[in-house]
Order: structure tokens, then C-alpha cells, then sequence
């Protein structure tokens, strides 16, 4: 995946440095409308990448050098027979930059990414009540392709998982 920009936007593939930068981010942008996960520990920030979470897997959009935005897009499974798929597994944009389409070209950038991979579709879940993030799928063109209702429990409400795909070949 080459670096991507526009005007003083660009969105490039992670790089170790940015773990931190990414923590924090991630950390700020926490939300129980978006995350089922608890709120990542400050003292935690150092171990944004891990064994499974390499810098490999994010892109992130960068503006006059900090970063704003990051998504993550790799394969659902290991298996063979799913290979001609990705799945995004986690977005995030800065408070500050949030309503200039930056979450739209993130998105895009990721099913260019999936598509230069030879993936045919890419998925991804997003819980019910995330109203703002379903609009911003479905303006990238995925498709609700099913529904899990009340799958997670978050303060103490029961939030259904949305599964939302789109396809990658014309």
C-alpha cells in the first residue's frame, strides 16, 4: 500500500513511531456507541501494536504531521477459502477532524488497500446504536448483511451487532 494524498491530507501505512500517536488517538475517541471494549489505559499507550496488531494492518491519515484518523483492514479468518476478503476491524478520526470526510477516505483508502490485495469483499460490524458510523458505511456502499441482535452487553444495554459488506469487484 503506497501513501495516498490529498492536498495537505495524507493516508499512509503505519509505521512502528506511530504506536503511541495511535493510543492516544484510539483512547480519545473511545465511545460505548462504538467500542465494546473498556478505554484504553494511558499506561497502556506503548502497546498499540502487538503480535496480532501490526503496524501492517493500519492505515492512517496524517495532516502537517500528527495524525487524525486510523482504520485497520485484514483478514477475517486464516483461512484459505477466505482469503478474497478483509474485514475492517476498527476506525477511528480525531474529535476535531471529525465531519470533513475524513472517516469516508479512510474507509475508501482501506477497500482500495483490500481491492490491490486481490480481495473480492470486504466486511465489517458495527454496533446498532452507531447511527453515525452506519451512515458513513452506507455512503461507502455497504450493505447491512445481518444482524445479531442484543450480542453485546454495554452499560448495561443490550446492543445488537450489525455485519455490514460491500462488494470490491465492479
Amino acid at each position: 500500500m503506497s501513501a495516498m494524498q490529498s492536498d495537505e491530507l495524507m493516508i499512509r501505512v503505519a509505521r512502528a513511531a506511530d504506536g503511541r500517536a495511535l493510543a492516544a488517538l484510539d483512547r480519545a475517541a473511545w465511545s460505548p456507541l462504538s467500542d465494546v471494549a473498556p478505554r484504553r489505559a494511558e499506561e497502556d499507550d506503548a502497546a498499540f501494536f502487538d503480535e496480532r496488531h501490526g503496524p501492517e494492518q493500519y492505515l492512517v491519515a496524517e495532516a502537517d504531521g500528527r495524525i487524525l484518523g486510523y482504520v485497520r483492514q485484514v483478514p477475517p479468518t486464516p483461512l484459505a477459502s477466505n482469503r478474497h476478503v478483509r474485514q475492517i476491524q476498527g476506525l477511528a478520526v480525531a474529535r476535531e477532524a471529525r465531519g470533513r470526510g475524513l472517516g469516508a477516505a479512510l474507509v475508501e483508502a482501506a477497500c482500495a488497500a483490500a481491492r490491490a490485495a486481490g480481495a473480492r469483499r470486504i466486511t465489517l460490524r458495527v454496533l446498532g446504536g452507531n447511527t453515525p458510523a452506519r451512515r458513513l458505511y452506507e455512503r461507502c456502499g455497504f450493505r447491512v448483511e445481518g444482524v445479531l441482535p442484543g450480542e453485546f452487553l454495554i452499560e448495561g444495554a443490550y446492543v445488537d451487532d450489525i455485519w455490514m459488506g460491500r462488494a470490491l469487484t465492479d
